[in-house]
Parts: structure tokens; sequence; C-alpha cells
């Protein structure tokens, strides 16, 4: 691991107090921005007559409307975005419930800001200028490839865009190009260990000494596996697209809670239930309010992640808040090898074939170190005792189509009428066989 312990150690260990004045001030601004650029901002400010100078000190943010999901579709495709699109230097997108994405916009200086955020997010991780980072995120729509990219190219690394697939062809690029660093999720990370076991590869013929590692859910026993198997440190990151993809948070070489970049994303703690604020330290859902993003402000925006903040003095340094690792979801989303996959999105490609009924269960479990998706769907009477012919072209469409809408091939099975549960009040789709 390199020397480096901070990208800009002013922000990152300002005094807490000093910190809350900028905060302050973000948010101010913030604030009366949304106002004046997004329509959604002053319509919905209008509605609840709230006024943008509300704000007088931090805790009035629990005054303002939150920001969902579903807003962002419903604005669909630059509704939420405050700068003339001529201002917007690139744009990404994050898949929901129905055919329309997220959209997200970036400005220059947005694009600038989040170099930086995941700077700090792998130099708190141990990385450092002297690093080869391996990236096997997927590059395109999806944040995470470019975002961890051009951090590391911000701190000066060495950095290899491999993208995903082809484990074997990245193993020898790792051998050969002597990768320090990988970037990937934590199921991606085990099936390398995984591959490397069935290709003698020992991990000793590797130079990688750290993994940055999100995108899903993970928890110490999966850490322990991948520290041993691959011979790394293994550090977390939590990031979501909507608010500008992976540097909202990270761990530190303590491992003990992710640093939330707050003098970018000031973060609540909400009751699901009632939507009232918890204090410190207790769990609910997590809100996140971006401070200085110029191409689409985001108030109080719900994350619907579970988990808590608190402050400790950490040996790092660092006086960044503290998230623990996020343990659930308020909504029904999955994530599967790091792709979100919402019930929805299975009604809506049986509802494109002719030959199912609308009964199905959604099964997800791990295959080794990666997570396989099983769709159970009921095919009608007069299909399930055709021909095979008619079945197996059924099978077809019905996996043309899911792979179309979820973005990758579930494994999906046909089942004779009446064989799923029927359910008397909310129907319970999934059923998640995993440990995480």
């Amino acid at each position: 691991m390199g020397e480096m312990k901070f990208w800009q150690k002013d922000e990152e260990t300002m005094p807490v107090a000093e910190r809350e004045v900028f905060q302050l001030e973000r948010l101010q601004t913030t604030v009366n921005r949304a106002y004046r650029k997004v329509d959604f901002y002053r319509k919905k400010f209008d509605e609840l007559n709230i006024k943008p100078d509300i704000i007088g000190d931090l805790s009035d943010i629990s005054k303002l409307p939150f920001t969902t999901k579903q807003d962002l579709r419903d604005n669909y495709p630059y509704g939420m975005f405050a700068v003339p699109l001529r201002d917007i230097v690139r744009i990404h997108s994050s898949s929901g419930t129905t055919g329309k994405p997220t959209v997200v916009g970036y400005t220059a200086s947005d694009l600038k800001q989040w170099n930086d955020l995941v700077a700090r997010i792998m130099v708190a991780g141990g990385v450092s200028k002297e690093d080869i980072v391996h990236v096997s995120f997927t590059y395109g729509l999806f944040t995470g490839g470019f975002g961890l990219h051009y951090g590391a190219e911000t701190i000066g690394a060495s950095v290899i865009p491999v993208s995903s697939g082809n484990t074997a062809r990245q193993l020898a690029i790792m051998e050969d190009y002597r990768s320090t660093v990988l970037v990937a999720t934590p199921s991606y990370a085990l099936h390398i260990a995984e591959t490397m076991d069935k290709m003698g590869i020992t991990k000793d013929k590797l130079n990688l000494k750290i993994a940055l590692l999100g995108s899903e859910p993970w928890g110490d026993k999966v850490r322990d596996e991948i520290e041993n198997r691959l011979g790394v440190q293994a550090f977390d990151n939590y990031g979501l697209s909507e608010l500008m993809g992976p540097g909202i948070s990270g761990e530190c070489e303590c491992k003990n809670g992710l640093h939330i970049n707050e003098d970018f994303f000031y973060p609540e703690i909400i009751d699901p239930a009632t939507l009232q604020p918890l204090p410190l330290g207790e769990k609910g859902e997590l809100v996140l309010t971006t401070l200085k993003r110029e191409g689409m402000p985001l108030i109080r925006y719900r994350t619907r992640d579970i988990t808590r903040l608190y402050r400790d003095e950490c040996a790092c340094g660092r006086t960044l808040i503290k998230m623990e690792k996020a343990k659930g979801r308020t909504d029904d989303m999955l994530i599967v090898n790091g792709v979100n996959v919402f019930p929805s999105q299975v009604e809506e490609a049986l509802s494109k074939v002719e030959g199912v009924s609308p009964h199905y269960m959604i099964f997800v479990r791990k295959r080794g170190a990666l997570d396989e998706m099983e769709i159970k769907v009921e095919a009608t009477e007069a299909i399930f005792f055709d021909e095979m012919k008619k079945q197996k072209k059924l099978l077809e469409d019905l996996t043309y189509q899911l792979a179309k809408i979820l973005q990758f091939k579930p494994k999906v099975n046909l089942v004779m009428g009446q064989t799923l549960e029927r359910f008397e009040g909310k129907a319970k789709r999934v059923v998640d066989e995993r440990n995480i």
C-alpha cells in the first residue's frame, strides 16, 4: 500500500463544528437554488407553503419534503435538472420498476467533485498513485465503472478498464499487468477466487493488495473469505447513481464503519413508518441531501437503505460521520450480482408474453460465489399440456423479455397452473435464500 492517507486532508479532518457551518451555508444555497431552478421543487414547496429561506439551522432540514425515486421517474428525463441541457456534459441512468429509468446529469464541475469524492474513498482504503487499479465494474450507463475509474486516475494511479466478464482473461491480465487493486462486486471477487482454484492459480501469483468492493450488500464472513483467498485487504464503499454514484461513503483502513462525505451529502436517519428523524445511533432509513451538486440537486432523497449513523474518534483521523453497512431496504428491490431487480419488472415481462399466467415466484440463491435468480412462472393449461416445441418457444420468448428488461438472463422454469402458492393479502413473490 502507498503512503497517502488522505486525498483532501483539510476537508476530511475538519472539526465537526466548523464543518457544520459549511453544511448550513451549502444547504441554504442548495434549497434556494433548487426552488429557483427546478420546477418540481418550486411546485412542491409552494403546495406545502414552504419558503426557501426556511433553513435557519441544520435541524430545519426536517421541515423540507422528501424526494423519491418515483419523483425522478415522474420527471423523466430532464425534469430534475437545475441547469440548461447544454451545461450537462455527461448523463448516466439506473433501472427502476417501470420502463423509465432514473436519469442523472452532471456538469463539468460535478464531475470534478465526483472524481475527488471517489479519490477520498480510494485513498481511505489505502490506494495511492503507485497502484495499478483493475476495474471489473461494468462501464456504461451504470455509474460504478466510470466513477471508480476516474477516481483512481485523479489520484494518479494506473487504471486497467477491463469491465466485467471473461474471468479467465481477467486473471491473465491481473497476473501479466501486476494489478495491485481490484474494483468489483463482492460476488465477483469470490467468483474470481473460485476460478483461480479451478485454473490452479494461487494468490501468490497475483500482486493484488487491496479490493474495493461495492454495489451489493456483503458481510464480514464474505470479507474474511475474500481477504484469505485473494490475499487482499477488502474495503466497502457505498454510492447511489441518483445522487452521483460511488463516492458517498467508504471504509478507512480501520474497517469499523463507512465515512460519509458529509460536506457534499447531508445525512439523516428517519423512521420509515413515521418519516420522523431519528437521533444518532438509531437504526432507520438513510436520507441524503446533496450540498454542492450543480446539475441535479436532490433534497432529502429517500435511499430506502436501512442503516444507522454515529460519530467516534476514528484512529484514521477523519472526523466525517460514519454509517454502518446497509442492513436491508424498505422497498422490494433485490440486488442480484450488483444489478437492481424489482418484482414489478418480472410482471412487466410476463405481460408481454402470451401463454403464461400472472402467477410467479422469484428465487434468489448463491451458485458458488455468484447470485442466481430463478423465476418460476405458471403456464396456461393449454400450453403446459401442448407439444414440447410450443413450450420451448414460450420459454425462449419469456427469457428474452426478462433479459431485455432486467439486463441479464435469469433462469426461467414453467410450472403447471395452480402449482405456486396463493395469497389472501399482499403476495410474497420473492424467496431470497442467500446468507448475506
